[in-house]
């Protein structure tokens, strides 16, 4: 076909060597999936230990539902997932009241949920909680 250019064998195994790495480029960014992607938030409410465990001003994680709980100086709790909005990656380092995700270095704030650093660009989830009996309870129809 005149007017239509070939391209060349070099361009072709130069496209061929190059997908593969874009690939995993891409996957290492993408959410969900693999090894490390954290599992689901509550679907229903979950006990998660004596209120007593989040000081005035602090927080508390809790790695086994994936939330973090934290307690206002007027003593309003808030609880957040620890999914990070960014890959998908469970949270799993609290530093006074910043959440680290060892992913992609995202941090988020443990009291807002406001993310700190990037890459993430959107806050954590806000999961509903109350105090129940000295308990946190959070998750769904808390």
């Amino acid at each position: 076909m005149p007017g239509r250019p070939f391209a060349s064998r070099r361009t072709v195994l130069r496209g061929a060597a190059v997908a593969p790495v874009a690939g995993l480029g891409l996957a290492a960014c993408s959410p969900g999936g693999g090894a490390r992607a954290a599992s689901t938030t509550p679907t229903a409410p979950v006990d998660l230990g004596a209120e007593s465990e989040v000081s005035e001003g602090g927080a508390h994680l809790h790695l086994d539902h994936n939330v973090v709980v934290s307690r206002s100086a007027d003593g309003t709790l808030k609880a957040f997932s620890t999914v990070c909005t960014h890959g998908g990656c469970p949270i799993s380092e609290l530093e006074g009241t910043t959440l680290s995700c060892a992913c992609h270095g995202s941090r988020f704030d443990a009291r807002t949920g406001e993310v700190l650093r990037s890459p993430a660009t959107v806050a954590l989830i806000e999961l509903p909680v109350r105090a129940e009996n000295g308990r946190v309870i959070a998750g769904p129809r808390a």
